[in-house]
């Protein structure tokens, strides 16, 4: 028989039974709770007459609605404030763990859960959003659900799932200078196109992931939705158990040695089978960023917008339509285009190694004249972690927001926009239209690249800036 992938093994470690038609029933060891639906699905189970089923599996934070303004409090955003106290009366009628504003475990439920431990391999995942994906980087079986899922979950702690195809992608090679894993996706996508996942989950492997950090591959498995995949994951290794060690949920003493012995089992056979396999050369890789309303719409910094006359038939209207929404025109350069927000922040690129990277660029810098620039740390660890390094005081003196931790202005759902028709550089994760607000136009770039558009305040080559 061939031998198994890591999907498989961790597909199978979680099948309670088989419900035919192609689908499992999975037990599922953690679930994730933010301020958007949490307390929704707790009100709608309790309602129904239904307990927690495990209540020691569920975690919860406030993120998507609260505001990142300095000084916050719940009520800085009124409709935040709602959801958050509907969600502290919740969880502690339903003993359910909620990590609240200001302490260790605040932030991005994608953020937090790696960095509390909460979240390691072979783990079976689940929250109500789209980019749980981002787990899989430490080797978790993590996907998004819906509302309906997501109160089936709370109440019998299963979910009925169709195991989906397996797509690997083998990043290869060394990357040239200030080429980042949000490179190595966006340069992915551009190819492969925003569906070439759908019905996958897929698995990053080959030399230039194993040389990643666990954080940069956690941007790899977050940007896989945006190909249509829910699941992204990287088999766990040496590197992955350093990152997790002594983290505050990780096992601890000889639970911890049984752990990382069960860990070691799970990367994929050297004789698995893949439905699809994809090659990517990293050195051939420069900094990208985004020119459409779609992560597919991606370029190289060095190219120009591309034209739709050149397009098959089936893209010309969905390009056309994407820049007459940015305001661009063909056969212009990307690099030079000006801006006028820059966002550093999101599930995707807020963690401490990120912020280390946009700083690197910041310092001895200032933002350019009209560019608002915002950094939004992705937790209250990677915040007090970033001071404690003094990476604020860069960013301060360098004339950016520092701002509190949240979701903030990567889906703008706290209010916090970028104003119409002005031109925003991010390193969040989607630039469809109004993402950032109403007809607000997006560009997306890695950490470096959106601090090298602040301080010009211009898209520019962060290269040129030394990087």
């Amino acid at each position: 028989m061939p031998g198994s992938t890591l999907l498989d093994k961790v597909w199978a470690q979680h099948v309670v039974t088989e419900l035919g038609g192609g689908f499992d029933l999975l037990h599922i060891d953690r679930h994730f709770l933010h301020d958007g639906n949490g307390a929704r699905g707790l009100g709608y189970i309790a309602d129904k007459g239904c307990k927690v089923r495990n209540p020691e599996l569920v975690f919860a934070t406030p993120d998507h609605a609260v505001s990142s303004a300095p000084g916050r409090t719940g009520e800085t955003n009124p409709v935040g404030g709602k959801l958050l106290r509907d969600l502290r009366q919740r969880t502690a009628e339903t003993g359910v763990q909620l990590f609240d504003l200001g302490m260790e475990g605040q932030g991005i439920v994608h953020v937090v859960g790696p960095e509390m431990g909460l979240t390691v391999p072979g783990a079976s995942i689940v929250c109500g959003d789209s980019h749980t994906c981002t787990h899989g980087g430490l080797g978790a079986l993590a996907f998004g659900i819906g509302s309906t899922e997501l109160n089936h979950v709370l109440a019998t702690q299963t979910l009925p799932q169709r195991k989906p195809k397996r797509l690997r992608v083998r990043f290869e090679g060394i990357p040239q200078a200030a080429v980042t894993p949000k490179d190595y996706f966006l340069y992915l996508v551009g190819r492969l196109g925003a569906a070439a996942g759908t019905g996958h989950a897929i698995e990053y492997a080959g030399s230039a992931v194993r040389a990643l950090g666990v954080e940069g591959r956690m941007t790899i498995c977050n940007l896989s939705i945006e190909m249509g995949a829910k699941i992204g994951m990287v088999a766990p290794d040496d590197a992955t158990f350093g990152y997790l060690a002594n983290r505050p949920y990780a096992p601890k003493g000889v639970l911890w040695d049984a752990a990382v012995a069960h860990w070691r089992t799970l990367p994929t056979d050297d004789d698995a089978a893949f439905d699809a396999d994809h090659f990517i050369d990293v050195s051939a890789i420069s900094p990208q960023v985004t020119w459409g309303t779609s992560p597919q719409d991606v370029i190289s910094i060095t190219e120009r917008i591309p034209d739709p006359a050149d397009a098959p038939p089936g893209r010309r209207e969905s390009m056309e339509q994407a820049l007459d929404y940015m305001g661009l025109q063909p056969g212009v350069p990307i690099e030079g285009l000006p801006v006028d927000w820059v966002f550093v922040g999101s599930c995707t690129n807020s963690r401490i190694s990120d912020l280390r990277e946009a700083a690197a660029i910041a310092k001895g810098r200032k933002v350019a004249w009209g560019v608002t620039a915002w950094v939004v740390p992705g937790s209250e660890i990677v915040k007090r972690t970033a001071e404690a390094e003094g990476l604020d005081r860069i960013f301060r003196d360098a004339g950016f927001q520092w701002r509190e931790p949240g979701c903030s202005m990567c889906v703008a759902a706290n209010g916090e926009r970028v104003p119409a028709r002005q031109r925003s550089v991010s390193t969040s994760n989607r630039n469809f239209v109004g993402r950032q607000g109403p007809n607000a136009r997006t560009h997306l770039a890695s950490p470096a690249m959106a601090v090298a558009a602040a301080v010009t305040g211009r898209i520019t080559d962060v290269r040129k800036l030394g990087a």
